[in-house]
């Protein structure tokens, strides 16, 4: 196959190249509907839910967990230039993640674009436009009309006269078709591992808070619990370990990766691109590094809503790293007792209960902590008879396992993915036998 040379590399000879503003139905934004003073005067945002959402990145970043900024009828009618039906490519134009390529979700609301963004609508395949976008080949051109230090951002003329690839619609469909699949897949094993936990957590619930199995109770200092059983603090049951205090030259391209906050999904799980890599220094000690299985709850919180702090995550996978450490804002907890399994230690601290307590020892305002004493000193039911640890753990430890079948799978395929995107965007990789006529 024969290539050409262009702004963003070799593609194939056959493939077209033009401006976005010549391959495009759409290019807007949020200051297309009118003047600073008129927007000003026409849209009001507002917290609680009204007639239609405002989409921004940080949504995107929330992964549209529900923690929206609403729109009245009135100022989404006056922003009818950037209204949003799902799907559409978005891309940040302003501020330090400028040129964070996301589709418009869809929601059961009608929605419209936030500011610093603009939303691309291609003549051509969306899908892949969007991956193009993502690729490092749409990254340089983003990157080609960024302007300013301390605010990045680029304006909706020069992003028009960016020039792209113009494959044949079919290589466009099979492209993206290919990499949508893969990125369906891996939202789909999201959803199974999710689906997963929340067995876990059902079970122990129906085991641990609402003693279904008891039949006999007595009164204790956290309320009725089965006459067999005894509480006991969380220290008495399981090693608790600070994390690591690092300093900023320490992060650096490393084998090794730090867990850090960024790791907590705000709707439960753990998110693989939380981490920083780094190089410690020798002051770090065993302690601070964890190993599978090991669970880890945050210290501190950055959202407004205290979503992350005193949440509990167990670590199932090591995500190709050598070695984890955890952050300061994070500790680490291990069961101390052998007929207690790291499983049961973490549903034992992710559940309401749980939550609720650690939220009576937060401080702060603009950055949440959680004070050192919360997790030690937490009370709470366990059986005297080991027995039942081991038939609970016979009931949950499989979850547990196929949960990490499904994250490994998951890791497999973002690799594949991420290694296929730019050979399929170069056109490296042929997926149609001839170039459509």
């Amino acid at each position: 196959m024969n290539y050409k040379e262009t702004p963003f590399g070799k593609i194939p000879e056959y493939w077209g190249v033009g401006t976005i503003l010549e391959n495009s139905k759409l290019v807007t934004d949020y200051v297309a509907n009118g003047s600073f003073a008129s927007l000003k005067e026409n849209v009001q945002y507002k917290n609680e839910p009204d007639y239609a959402i405002l989409i921004r990145l940080v949504d995107f970043n929330n992964e549209f967990d529900g923690n929206f900024v609403y729109l009245s009828r009135h100022s989404y009618d006056f922003l009818k230039k950037s209204k949003l039906f799902g799907n559409e490519i978005i891309i940040s134009n302003v501020g330090a993640n400028v040129g964070t390529v996301f589709k418009a979700p869809s929601l059961s609301k009608p929605m419209s674009l936030g500011p610093n963004s603009i939303m691309f609508i291609p003549k051509g395949d969306n899908d892949f436009y969007y991956y193009w976008m993502k690729s490092r080949f749409g990254q340089h051109m983003l990157k080609s009309i960024v302007s300013g230090s301390a605010q990045p951002k680029f304006n909706k003329t020069d992003f028009r006269r960016l020039e792209i690839p113009v494959p044949p619609i079919n290589e466009q469909k099979e492209i993206g078709s290919i990499l949508r699949s893969l990125d369906d897949r891996i939202a789909e094993n999201k959803k199974i591992n999710h689906h997963l936990e929340l067995m876990a957590q059902a079970i122990f619930k129906s085991w641990f808070i609402d003693y279904e199995n008891s039949t006999d109770f007595v009164e204790t200092e956290i309320g009725m619990i089965p006459s067999s059983w005894k509480v006991v603090s969380l220290s008495e049951i399981a090693e608790i370990s600070n994390g690591y205090s690092y300093k900023g030259k320490e992060l650096k391209e490393s084998s090794t990766a730090m867990a850090t906050i960024k790791n907590f999904d705000r709707n439960g799980g753990f998110k693989s691109n939380g981490f920083k890599e780094l190089v410690p220094s020798d002051k770090i000690k065993p302690t601070h590094f964890v190993s599978i299985n090991e669970i880890l709850i945050a210290h501190t919180d950055l959202t407004q809503n205290a979503d992350i702090i005193g949440n509990s995550e167990i670590l199932l996978n090591d995500f190709g790293y050598d070695a984890i450490v955890a952050s300061m804002d994070l500790v680490k907890i291990n069961s101390k007792i052998s007929g207690i399994s790291n499983y049961t230690l973490l549903l034992m601290t992710k559940n309401e209960l749980f939550k609720q307590y650690c939220l009576g020892f937060v401080n702060g305002t603009t950055v949440l902590h959680l004070s050192k004493k919360a997790v030690p000193n937490y009370k709470l039911a366990i059986p005297s008879s080991e027995k039942i640890f081991k038939e609970f753990d016979s009931l949950v430890e499989p979850l547990f396992e196929r949960m990490k079948v499904v994250i490994k799978e998951t890791e497999s395929l973002i690799s594949l993915r991420d290694s296929l995107l730019p050979k399929l965007m170069s056109g490296e990789i042929k997926v149609c036998d001839y170039p459509a006529k």
